[in-house]
């Protein structure tokens, strides 16, 4: 599907998110152009609920339906950004700095196109990321896709036995 529907869409449901006090984190359209999909992710200041989503999945669902490039039909799914959130703006890795961060890259840094590391926040329109302890400074306009990256060290003392 084409970038301008995905520009439009952006652009008519950031507002939209914002005026409901949800952060429109990523849109991204797929599919074919008999059967376009749209997934929308939100997020809300404490997280996003299941009813929350079912609510915005109706307004969006309104929204969109009489834009061009959607009048034969589409799919729609909403949904909460996830534990492993995508970053998509430079305010994102802002505001995750200390967190651990996997990008994947347009053209190669260091002979390396994926990388992974702690975020460090940014400068300018550079992404800054710890990668092997080495800052790494990445043009925000080069990152194709970003998201946190979680582990769960299963290592650490404590049982499901613990009272836990």
């Amino acid at each position: 599907m084409g970038n301008d529907l995905k520009a439009r869409l952006t652009e008519l449901l950031d507002a939209a998110a914002t005026e409901r006090e949800f952060e429109l984190v990523l849109l991204d359209v797929a599919g074919t152009r008999r059967e376009p999909l749209v997934q929308v992710y939100l997020d809300h200041d404490g997280g996003i609920t299941i009813d929350q989503i079912a609510e915005s999945n109706r307004w969006i669902d309104e929204l969109i339906e009489p834009v061009p490039g959607l009048e034969n039909g589409y799919t729609l799914e909403v949904s909460s950004p996830g534990i492993e959130r995508p970053l998509v703006k430079l305010a994102d890795f802002d505001r995750f700095a200390g967190s651990d961060a996997k990008v994947t890259l347009s053209r190669e840094i260091d002979g390396r196109k994926h990388l992974t590391g702690t975020l460090h926040g940014v400068d300018s329109d550079e992404v800054l990321l710890e990668v092997d302890g080495t800052i790494v400074r990445i043009p925000h306009d080069s990152i194709t896709r970003a998201k946190l990256r979680v582990t769960f060290d299963f290592s650490k003392e404590g049982t499901a036995d613990d009272g836990i």
